[in-house]
C-alpha cells in the first residue's frame, strides 16, 4: 500500500475507514516494506529541508539510531549524490547515547551516525549534536541541561525521527519516565540491553546506563515520524497506538501530539485490530481466507473445538454478518475443521500413489529433489529437524544448501579452545596466529580474516556432524557463504549479485521439485530477512526455466516464532522418537549451546525452543479438534 505520508488530520484518513480506526490513538500509515516507507520519510525530510532553505532558514532535525532509520538515511545519502540535496542549512540534534562510550567506539551513535549519513553529505560538523558519552558524571547533569539549551536556541525540532523498542521506549526513555522528562542519564531497561546484546556480542558487553533527550524535549517537536518495521515490534505498536497512555509505555505520550505518524511496515502492523480482527471493527468481505482465519481465532478465543461452535458464539463476537451469508454456523465449522485437517500429512514429500487431492503437496513424482536452505548452519535442524528426517526416510534426494558460514556466532573461547587443541598436537603458524589475534583482540575489535575462517570451518564441521547423523551423504551438503555476511561484523554488506547468482547455481544444479527456507523476519539481527530475499530475488530470475514449473517453495519459521495456526498451509506430526532425533541433531551444533551468543531475551537454548514450540503448535491443533500429536513443524507455502 502506497500513502503519502501527512500530519494528523482526519481529512487524512483514508476514505470509508473510520470505523476500522476506532481503536486507534496514533494516526498511522502501512507500507509493504521497510524499503518502501523508509523512502517516503526521507522525501518529506528532503522537502523540508528544501523549504526552509529556500526561506533562509535553518532545518532543525531530531535524528534516531538503529537498525529502524538506515534505509532513510541511505535514501537521504542517494538525494544528496544524485539530486542535489544539500545539508548545509541542517541542524541535527540526536536523541540518545550509551554511557560512557568513547566517540570512535565502534558501537558509539556517533560512530553510526557518521557511517550512515554525516560522512556522506555536505553538513556542517559544527551543526551535528550527538550527545556525548565521554563527559565525566560529575558534570553530567549541566552537560544536559546544556543539550536541552542547545535545542532551545535553535528555535526547537522541526522534524523529530524516532524508533521505537519492544519496551515502547522512545530514545532511550524507559518504562516510568515522566511526560515532561528533559535530557538527562537513564538506566536502560534488562530488554533494551538484551536487544543491544548483539551488536555487543553478548549482553554483559552491553552499557547499562545511556544519555537521552526527555519525553517533554520529543513532544515539543513540530512533527514526528516515528518508524516500526518488523515482526518483532508487532505487539508494542499495538499497545502504543491502541492502549491507554501510561508511563510503563512511553511511546504511548505521543497520542497527545498533534502532529504525529507511526510509518509501518505489514509486519509491524499485523496486530492492529484492523488488520488482525477486522470484523470487530467492520462489515467485512468474508473470503474463504478470512473466514478460515475468523473461525480459528474465534475457536481459540472461546477455548472450544471448531465443530463445537455455535451461532451464538458467532454472534458475541462480532461475526453475526457471517452467520448471514451463510445457512449456519454448522457449514462453517465443518469447512474450517476439513481445512485444518487437509494440512496435517506425514508425507512432506507428497505420499506415492495416493489421491493428492486434499493432501498438502503431490503424489508425483514419487522421488523429489529437495533443497533445504539454512540462513545460519544449524537453522535447518532447529526449524525442520522432524520434517528434514521424514525427507530422508521416505527416499528423497535431499540437499542441505547453508547460506551463511555463521562464523560470528562462534564465541572466540570456542575459537581459541580448538585453537590451542590443534597447536597442541602440531604447532603451526597459522593456528599460533590464531591464538596471537584472539588474546590481542578489544571488545571494539572485528575478528582478523583467518579468525573468521577458523570459525566458519567449526560450524561446517558441526553441520557435517548434524546432516551425516540425518543420513545425508556429503555430496549433498552445500556451503554458499554468501558474501553480503564476510563483514565480522553484526552490520552485513547490502544483498548483491554475487550472493543472488550463488543462489541461482545451487537451484539450477539441483533443479528441486521442493525448495523449503526460513520465512522468519524476525530474526533479532537480519540474516534471515536476507537470505529470505536473496532467494525471493533468485527465483524471480530463474522462474521461466522449465524446470520451476514443478518447484514448490515451502517457508518454515525460524527459532524465534512460528505461523499462526491459520496460516499453516502444511503441518508435519512428529513422533515423541522423532522428536528425540531432531534433538540429538540439534546437539552436534556445540558452539550453538550453552549461552549462544544471539538468543535474544529467551534464555532456553535452541533445542528446548524448538521443541516446546512444536509441541505447542501440536496442541493447538489438538485444542481445535484436531488429532493428538506429540509435535508439529508448519510451513506455509510461497507462489513465485
Amino acid at each position: 500500500m502506497e500513502v503519502a505520508i501527512e500530519p494528523k488530520s482526519i481529512q487524512y484518513q483514508p476514505a470509508g475507514q473510520f470505523e476500522d480506526t476506532r481503536f486507534e490513538k496514533i494516526h498511522n500509515v502501512i507500507f509493504n516494506d521497510s524499503k518502501t516507507g523508509s523512502f517516503e520519510v526521507a522525501k518529506e525530510i528532503a522537502k523540508l529541508i528544501r523549504k526552509k532553505q529556500e526561506a533562509g532558514k535553518k532545518c532543525v532535525l531530531g535524528l534516531a539510531t538503529g537498525s529502524s532509520p538506515i534505509k532513510v538515511y541511505e535514501e537521504l545519502v542517494r538525494m544528496h549524490k544524485e539530486e542535489g540535496l544539500s545539508f548545509k542549512n541542517v541542524v541535527t540534534f540526536n536523541l540518545d547515547e550509551y554511557y560512557p562510550m568513547e566517540r570512535n567506539n565502534i558501537q558509539s551513535y556517533h560512530y553510526f551516525m557518521h557511517q550512515h549519513l554525516f560522512d556522506h553529505v555536505d553538513i556542517d560538523p559544527a551543526n551535528v549534536n550527538i550527545p556525548d558519552g565521554t563527559v565525566s558524571p560529575d558534570k553530567l547533569q549541566k552537560y544536559c541541561r546544556s543539550y536541552e539549551s542547545q535545542i532551545e536556541k535553535a528555535g526547537g525540532l522541526d522534524f523529530q525521527l524516532l524508533g521505537i523498542g519492544r519496551t515502547g521506549h522512545i530514545g532511550f526513555n524507559e518504562p516510568g519516565s515522566h511526560f515532561n522528562s528533559a535530557t538527562r542519564d537513564i538506566t536502560l531497561d534488562h530488554i533494551t540491553r538484551v536487544d543491544a546484546a548483539p551488536a555487543f556480542k553478548g549482553l554483559e558487553n552491553v552499557p547499562r546506563k545511556a544519555v537521552t533527550m526527555g519525553i517533554g524535549t520529543i513532544r515539543k517537536a513540530k512533527r514526528i515520524v516515528l518508524l516500526a518495521w518488523g515482526q518483532n515490534k508487532s505487539e508494542i505498536v499495538r499497545e502504543t497506538i491502541e492502549g491507554e497512555i501510561s508511563s510503563e509505555v512511553p511511546a504511548t505520550y505521543l497520542q497527545e501530539h498533534s502532529n504525529a505518524t507511526f510509518v509501518l511496515d505489514k509486519e509491524a502492523a499485523a496486530h492492529l485490530t484492523r488488520i488482525d480482527t477486522p470484523w470487530l471493527v467492520r462489515t467485512c468481505d468474508w473470503t474463504k481466507d478470512l473466514t478460515h482465519k475468523a473461525v480459528v481465532w474465534l475457536s481459540l478465543q472461546k477455548e472450544k473445538p471448531v465443530l463445537q461452535l455455535t451461532d451464538k458464539d458467532y454472534n458475541d463476537s462480532g461475526m453475526s454478518d457471517l452467520l448471514s451469508t451463510e445457512q449456519s454456523s454448522y457449514e462453517i465449522n465443518i469447512r474450517t475443521f476439513n481445512r485444518l485437517q487437509h494440512t496435517i500429512t506425514g508425507w512432506p514429500g507428497g505420499k506415492p500413489n495416493a489421491d493428492d487431492t486434499n493432501r498438502p503437496e503431490r503424489a508425483t513424482p514419487e522421488k523429489k529433489r529437495v533443497i533445504i536452505f539454512s540462513p545460519h548452519p544449524d537453522d535447518d535442524v532447529i526449524s525442520m529437524g522432524g520434517t528434514f528426517d521424514r525427507l530422508v526416510s521416505q527416499g528423497h534426494e535431499v540437499h542441505i544448501a547453508y547460506q551463511t558460514s555463521g562464523n560470528i556466532a562462534v564465541a572466540d573461547h570456542e575459537a581459541l579452545k580448538i585453537a590451542e587443541v590443534a597447536n597442541s598436537i602440531t604447532k603451526t603458524d597459522t593456528f599460533s596466529k590464531v591464538i596471537e589475534d584472539l588474546n590481542g583482540k578489544t571488545e571494539e575489535d572485528f575478528d582478523s580474516e583467518l579468525v573468521r575462517k577458523i570459525k566458519g570451518n567449526i560450524r561446517r564441521s558441526e553441520s557435517y556432524g548434524a546432516t551425516r547423523y540425518m543420513g545425508i551423504p556429503d555430496s549433498q551438503v552445500h556451503f554458499l557463504d554468501l558474501p553480503f555476511y564476510e563483514t565480522g561484523a553484526i552490520r552485513k554488506k547490502p544483498l548483491g549479485e554475487e550472493d543472488i547468482n550463488i543462489m541461482n547455481d545451487i537451484i539450477e544444479k539441483v533443479k528441486p521439485h521442493q525448495i523449503y527456507a526460513a520465512g522468519d523476519l524476525a530474526d533479532p539481527h537480519g540474516t534471515h530477512r536476507v537470505c529470505l530475499e536473496a532467494l525471493f530475488a533468485s527465483l524471480g530470475q530463474l522462474k521461466s526455466k522449465s524446470f520451476m514449473k514443478d518447484c514448490w517453495v515451502w517457508l518454515y519459521r525460524g527459532a524465534w516464532h512460528e505461523w499462526e495456526i491459520h496460516e499453516i498451509e502444511m503441518a508435519v506430526p512428529m513422533s515423541p522418537a522423532q522428536v528425540l532425533r531432531k534433538r540429538k541433531a540439534i546437539f552436534y551444533h556445540q558452539t550453538q549451546k550453552d549461552g549462544v551468543m544471539f538468543q535474544g531475551e529467551d534464555l532456553r537454548e535452541f533445542w528446548v525452543r524448538a521443541e516446546d514450540r512444536n509441541k505447542e503448535t501440536a496442541q493447538k491443533y489438538q485444542s481445535l479438534g484436531l488429532a493428538s500429536y506429540a509435535a508439529m513443524e508448519a510451513f506455509v507455502r510461497y507462489h513465485y
